[in-house]
């Protein structure tokens, strides 16, 4: 059984760990092997003591982008909803993944940062805006937006289960179902 891995990048609160755990539910309904690497729980086991500097995160996404690879070298399917917010960081991982000849997509969440702010569902747009807290990706932190990715979302647009089906549906034209 072949594997893959799904990358879905954008901003804090875009929707990508949603849109990963409906899309999870589905293949699982299928009978595929899925695990989801969260980002918020990989920097807690995976990447504790990182930091936000651009060093640090470039880091994370590649011991992120490391585990991705070797789940999906074994068949699983592995749903990746990580910011990762610099383009030459998630190229690097897309490049492993051509080196090795695993499955690799990239799914662009593209939810307008003022939609995110008012989802805001860990509260980090509200601490950002309050002076707690600096260095947001998307607000007073750069976030590169993939230029072409295999798939863009626009959750403002869709349904968390449509936009769970569009990747679905790119999946199965790829392949990789």
């Amino acid at each position: 059984m072949t594997g893959a891995t799904i990358w879905l990048t954008g901003l804090p609160s875009a929707g990508k760990t949603t849109i990963a755990y409906e899309l999870a539910d589905r293949l699982r309904a299928e009978g595929r092997r899925v695990e989801v690497l969260d980002g918020d729980e990989i920097r807690e086991f995976l990447s504790a003591g990182l930091g936000f500097s651009r060093e640090d995160r470039h880091t994370n996404v590649q011991r992120i982008g490391f585990v991705a690879e070797l789940l999906a070298s074994h068949g699983v399917h592995v749903l990746v909803p990580v910011i990762a917010p610099y383009a030459d960081s998630r190229e690097a991982v897309r490049k492993r993944h051509q080196r090795e000849g695993t499955p690799y997509v990239e799914v662009h969440v593209a939810t307008p940062v003022e939609v995110c702010s008012v989802r805001d569902v860990k509260g980090l747009y509200a601490k950002q805006a309050a002076g707690e807290i600096s260095g947001l990706t998307g607000v007073d932190d750069p976030y590169e937006e993939p230029e072409t990715p295999d798939l863009r979302i626009e959750s403002q647009n869709q349904t968390v289960p449509e936009s769970a089906a569009a990747v679905h549906a790119l999946l199965t034209e790829r392949g990789l179902l």
